[in-house]
């Protein structure tokens, strides 16, 4: 499941991170790359660690917070900090999967990586390639958004980052844990979730149709929870 999440940054958020990662200082993205990511990662990235990553990562998870559509999309329990990277003129990132476990910076404690997102920060028409190709299987998915806009994908997906021939794509990305553990089932969750909010847009709350797809939607979610 691929959703595509409009204005998560306002113009002017987007305008403030770009501002304060001008002023960052990038090293070699594969810093934080496993074994097989680090052999197909080219990229630049902000040191996870930083006071402007931890500054910006924190306006991100402010902004999940108020976006409906990416609770209802990943189901979060546990959301990582946002990190930041950048591609220039040549640099790509190959096909590969993203790690399964990651370490909480600072908590000590591990979490899986089940939903994968990329924020993008950078306007299309300011770069040439450098689209986030996704697979399933359905085939291949490009993806190249709005800056303030963001993909969430399942993190079990072969992807990867097309190289960039003119320009630099600048992005955010984060994985999250879900309480639902399984693609298949967050995806059902997600589509009753769209439909309830679709049936209520022409219907009252107490209407016996809303109140019956409310409760089946809680009754599963309680079913496939993992907390």
């Amino acid at each position: 499941m691929l959703v595509h999440v409009k204005n998560v940054l306002s113009s002017e958020e987007v305008a403030h991170v770009r501002a304060r990662l001008e002023a960052g200082d990038w090293v070699d993205g594969r810093v934080t790359a496993g074994q097989q990511a680090a052999r197909a990662k080219h990229n630049l990235q902000i040191p996870e660690d930083s006071p402007v990553a931890r500054e910006l990562g924190d306006l991100i998870l402010r902004a999940l917070g108020r976006s409906p559509l990416f609770n209802a999309a990943a189901l979060p329990l546990r959301v990582l900090p946002p990190l930041f990277n950048r591609y220039d003129v040549g640099m790509s990132f190959g096909a590969h999967v993203d790690g399964a476990i990651r370490m909480v910076p600072g908590a000590g404690i591990r979490m899986r990586a089940d939903v994968s997102t990329t924020l993008f920060l950078t306007d299309p028409d300011a770069y040439d390639g450098g689209e986030l190709v996704i697979e399933d299987t359905f085939g291949s998915h490009a993806a190249k958004l709005p800056a303030g806009d963001m993909i969430v994908y399942p993190a079990t997906s072969l992807h990867r980052v097309e190289p960039i021939t003119r320009g630099s794509r600048w992005s955010a990305f984060f994985w999250s844990q879900s309480m639902v553990k399984d693609d298949g089932a967050r995806a059902l969750l997600y589509d009753l979730d769209r439909g309830i909010t679709g049936a209520r847009a022409g219907l009252s709350d107490d209407n016996p149709a809303v109140i019956a797809l409310t409760s089946t939607y809680h009754n599963l979610l309680r079913r496939w929870a993992e907390l």
